[in-house]
């Protein structure tokens, strides 16, 4: 799977499927400086003033002049000196192609061991009480691609590790509706599909007991 993702073969951008480092090499291109996940990134170069186009759709203006490779965002995109009064082509979607049947019918999912099917595949770490949330939210911040890049890299389909917190757990009625309602939510996310794996740290003394 390549890190980026062409929407248009006109595009003057790509966007970026995770986040890429300077020199990452992306397509003919080499990405200067950093690039979050799901921005854009120049393909060539192109002159203050000049359209950019997604989806073959102008989506602004240069607002100086941008180098191949590097981040297209609201620093150096805006609307123009004319804020959006440019001649238009309003034959959206003229090429659309139908599919055959059986292509509509499929969708890229993931399927689990026990037949189910997910469309992300996540870690996840669940914290049985509000004692224990700073502790999973540290464990999930550790793995984020936006701050620390290399720790999923040879990971390359896990969408990410995310912390799934709350502020209670402790000090409940261990018959009560309160602990029910939470230990099923909190169930619901640990079985979930879109999880491949999910962590569940408690402090030990809470009423939300992990064993339960």
């Amino acid at each position: 799977m390549t890190p980026f993702i062409r929407l248009h073969p006109s595009d003057d951008v790509l966007i970026a499927r995770s986040q890429l480092v300077g020199g990452t090499q992306a397509e003919n291109v080499t990405i200067k400086g950093l690039i979050p996940p799901g921005h854009k990134v120049a393909t060539h170069a192109i002159a203050q003033g000049e359209p950019v186009r997604r989806y073959n759709q102008i989506i602004g203006f240069a607002s100086k002049p941008i180098a191949a490779g590097e981040h297209v965002h609201t620093h150096n995109l805006d609307m123009g000196p004319n804020k959006g009064d440019f001649e238009r082509d309003y034959a959206y979607g003229a090429d659309v192609k139908p599919e055959p049947a059986h292509i509509e019918r499929t969708f890229m999912g993931i399927k689990r061991a026990d037949g189910r099917v997910a469309t992300r595949n996540y870690i996840g770490i669940l914290s049985s009480v509000n004692c224990s949330a700073t502790a999973a939210r540290a464990m999930a911040d550790h793995f984020s691609r936006l701050t620390n890049p290399a720790a999923l890299a040879d990971f390359p389909n896990v969408d990410g590790v995310v912390a799934l917190t709350h502020g209670t757990g402790c000090g409940m009625d261990s018959e009560g509706l309160g602990l029910k309602i939470l230990e099923r939510t909190l169930a619901g996310y640990a079985t979930h599909a879109n999880f491949w794996g999910v962590l569940v740290v408690g402090l030990g003394c809470e009423a939300n007991q992990i064993n339960a």
